[in-house]
């Protein structure tokens, strides 16, 4: 079992997530793109605090030392990623998102060749095709002609510099993942990354036509985001990264639109479909099939991953 836990981290981490975006789509009717954002990332700096704190001033030097790796990782896993998508939804569709999305393990595997030495085997390119060509089934509803139709905009355009931020960030998470503790790490990068969304934040707050609504619904998302979605699941996949690897943690993201797939009917009137229950499936298969790996190997990069709080 203590050889899977890595993995079982990364799908909840994905459960999470694929929750978040049918929740943050809401949200978006509540609170503009920033704000939002940067709403999610001061309630989990808060959460954090009391438990973050002390291991923040015991490797405060240490930070200083990297604070360049730390600014780093704020902008692209904390200020840019949610936030670019949340915009991009002016412009693109969910479904082309989605699909654009589904190629961040692509970009990961690519980036770890080039930043982290990494080889890919021959195990996750099959793995990669599998999940990529369950989730395209699942998000073109089984229809090669949905795909064929598709158009590319400024939103979608957002969403690929949002999947780049994200795999950079995988990257930077694995690469640096032996000197720099894992949640002190996470922890003051939500505070960093909080301080750069703030300016964009003002300028929503100033534009009259900007929507902010306070209620139950909105906050029990924020609530959602702010929590499970940034504290949460942001920890089991900083923790799960580096155990298996960047590249083979990749694969796990295209779990994420197969579970948001799954709770859209739970959170909107949108039906379960045949098409997702089979794209699911495929995707299943492509990420069991990249999970494959040696013992002694999850040993070792386990060893070598050891941080403090």
């Amino acid at each position: 079992m203590k050889d899977k836990y890595p993995y079982l981290l990364l799908v909840l981490a994905n459960i999470i997530w694929g929750g978040n975006f049918v929740v943050g789509n809401i949200g978006k009717e509540f609170f503009p793109p920033f704000t939002f954002s940067l709403l999610r990332w001061v309630i989990a700096f808060l959460i954090l605090t009391p438990f973050m704190f002390k291991g923040f001033m015991k490797n405060r030097y240490l930070f200083w030392k990297y604070k360049w790796i730390i600014l780093l990782l704020s902008f692209t896993g904390v200020a840019g990623y949610n936030t670019l998508i949340y915009y991009s939804m002016h412009w693109t569709t969910s479904i082309n998102a989605a699909v654009i999305n589904s190629i961040t393990p692509i970009f990961i595997a690519i980036l770890s060749i080039f930043i982290l030495s990494e080889k890919i085997s021959s195990a996750q390119i099959i793995g990669i095709c599998f999940s990529v060509t369950g989730v395209l089934f699942t998000l073109s509803r089984g229809s090669l002609d949905n795909l064929a139709a598709f158009t590319f905009n400024k939103g979608d355009l957002l969403v690929i510099i949002a999947v780049l931020f994200w795999a950079l960030y995988s990257i930077l998470v694995k690469k640096y993942a032996p000197v720099l503790p894992t949640y002190s790490t996470f922890y003051v990068t939500t505070f960093i990354g909080s301080i750069m969304l703030v300016p964009f934040s003002l300028t929503e707050i100033m534009d009259s036509s900007s929507v902010f609504i306070f209620n139950f619904e909105s906050i029990g998302i924020l609530l959602y985001v702010g929590f499970l979605a940034a504290i949460v699941a942001f920890l089991s996949w900083n923790t799960g990264v580096p155990l298996v690897g960047a590249a083979k943690a990749g694969i796990y993201l295209n779990l994420l639109p197969i579970f948001a797939a799954i709770f859209a009917p739970i959170f909107t009137d949108e039906v379960l479909m045949w098409y997702q229950i089979v794209g699911g499936m495929i995707v299943i298969v492509g990420v069991l099939i990249s999970s494959q790996t040696k013992k002694s190997l999850l040993i070792v990069n386990r060893k070598k991953s050891g941080s403090s709080y």
